[in-house]
């Protein structure tokens, strides 16, 4: 499926930036791939925060950039995959953009479109699964045809076959989501976007949420820091948490400016206290 914005070289070199990339290597292998995919969820967190301050999620390539890179914010699934997956276009990579049905114990699997992960081809042929945009999840991407236990810092993690041809991902064998391989657009996910950003039933409009990776961007792995409704939560490598609390919109927004890097003019509404 064609991009909605192709990535011109000058943009591709702005993106690197944003995520601390001095620059690829020449060739779309395996290593650079992994390199992107860790530097992304360490720089550029997982957000919600535009339904919050009234600002319209535009999946289209040039508001993505504007976004996330010029303005230096985040997103979710369909922006941060959305964005990422131009980048690896723009260096050579081959991309499908793929619907994922998330999973709850408590509500089953979603309807189609309500995640959007990446299938990405390197330079040797080899397929992975490639996700910025799902919180808590891998820290590098996994490879898409092994059927065994691959190992990440996030957890142990494993791609399962399906009998209906989707793939199940397991983490510590639990499911996570389960993925539809057959191509997408962008665009198809714009009305799964729309009910994510409106509707009371979605997660996205009860609670403010932002998070990141924190610590060492290698094999190692490292913490996570979430702000989620009206608390801080930093959890290192070990697991060990600290938690503060958010008393006030001030607070809320000088702990977006310092530990995540957003710049905001005013705080996002759910107001403090209410999650």
């Amino acid at each position: 499926m064609a991009p909605t914005h192709a990535l011109n070289h000058e943009q591709v070199a702005a993106y690197l930036e944003r995520i601390g990339i001095a620059g690829p290597s020449a060739a779309p292998d395996t290593a650079t791939l992994r390199r992107l995919h860790t530097a992304h969820l360490h720089t550029v967190p997982f957000e919600n925060l535009s339904i919050h301050l009234g600002e319209p999620v535009v999946l289209d390539g040039t508001a993505l950039f504007e976004k996330l890179v010029e303005r230096r914010r985040g997103g979710f699934c369909y922006e941060l995959n959305g964005l990422f997956a131009l980048l690896l276009e723009a260096l050579g990579y081959r991309v499908h953009r793929l619907s994922a049905r998330t999973f709850s114990t408590a509500h089953g699997y979603s309807p189609p479109l309500d995640h959007l992960a990446l299938q990405v081809t390197d330079d040797t042929g080899t397929t992975w699964l490639a996700d910025v945009g799902f919180g808590r999840h891998t820290e590098f991407p996994l490879r898409f045809d092994d059927r065994t236990d691959q190992k990440d810092p996030g957890s142990l993690f494993r791609i399962a076959e399906n009998d209906d041809a989707e793939f199940t991902v397991l983490r510590d064998g639990e499911a996570q989501y389960r993925v539809d391989p057959k191509p997408l657009a962008l665009t198809d996910f714009t009305q799964a976007c729309w009910w994510q950003c409106t509707s009371p039933e979605s997660h996205f409009t009860q609670s403010v949420v932002c998070s990141r990776l924190t610590g060492d961007d290698d094999d190692s792995g490292g913490g996570r820091l979430t702000l989620t409704g009206d608390q801080l939560i930093a959890t290192d490598g070990a697991g060990q948490r600290q938690v503060e609390d958010v008393t006030s919109d001030e607070q809320l927004l000088r702990l977006l400016r310092d530990r995540f890097g957003i710049e905001l003019a005013k705080a996002p509404r759910l107001p403090i206290g209410r999650s």
